[in-house]
């Protein structure tokens, strides 16, 4: 199946993009996009964004995010993120920057989008691509998940001395695809409102992956 994402990535997922579960997946989304125009989100165009971002061979940090943002505007690719123009910030972003500003002493950015993240080799991947309006999680169990897992796994295979900062329990059962001997894997809470306090104010997640990516002779990230 011919699949437009970046190229060093289409080279490692190539077997994934052939399977049937793959086949069902792409006709479930298309069918979706094209019922529900407008309403499913990030745009079409943007589904794979984070790869373009982040090649593969790039790749030092991944953050696993859930599901893109359900809120019209907000999602564009990149877990987490946001386009430049979009304020107020959703509530999860915020507490990620109240984090950088603790652990690191850096002030909050001037705009949520994190593409300046992920052109220094931070994978910003959530482990289902697509959504609808409103409604979290609505595209899970669809085989995002599974194609998903692939790509941790593949990174694993392939690459070692990566950070994985696995936020939340969805996230968290993706470092099952990871070598944890040949990498790093931070684990808290996500970082939403509901259970941020309970651990991800203070894990100082930031810090540690730059010091283990200089443990490694490789340059930190500029959070």
């Amino acid at each position: 199946m011919e699949v437009k994402i970046e190229s060093s990535w289409k080279n490692v997922l190539q077997q994934e993009f052939s399977k049937p579960y793959f086949a069902e997946l792409v006709n479930f989304v298309k069918g979706e996009y094209s019922e529900r125009k407008g309403s499913v989100f990030p745009p079409a165009h943007q589904i794979f964004r984070a790869f373009g971002e982040c090649p593969f061979d790039q790749v030092k940090v991944v953050i696993l995010g859930q599901d893109p943002y359900p809120t019209k505007g907000h999602a564009h690719g990149l877990c987490f993120s946001v386009e430049e123009n979009v304020r107020p910030f959703p509530k999860s972003l915020i507490n990620i920057f109240k984090e950088i500003e603790s652990d690191l002493n850096l002030p909050f950015p001037e705009n949520g989008s994190l593409v300046r993240w992920a052109q220094q080799g931070v994978l910003l991947l959530n482990s289902a691509l697509t959504v609808r309006e409103g409604e979290a999680g609505s595209h899970a169990n669809k085989g995002w998940e599974r194609f998903t897992d692939a790509v941790i796994f593949e990174l694993s295979q392939r690459k070692e001395g990566i950070v994985y900062l696995l936020w939340g329990s969805k996230a968290q059962e993706k470092a099952q695809c990871v070598n944890v001997q040949k990498n790093c894997i931070l684990a808290t809470v996500h970082p939403s409102p509901l259970s941020s306090y309970r651990g991800f104010f203070g894990c100082k997640h930031f810090s540690k992956a730059n010091d283990y990516l200089l443990s490694k002779g490789l340059v930190p990230i500029k959070w």
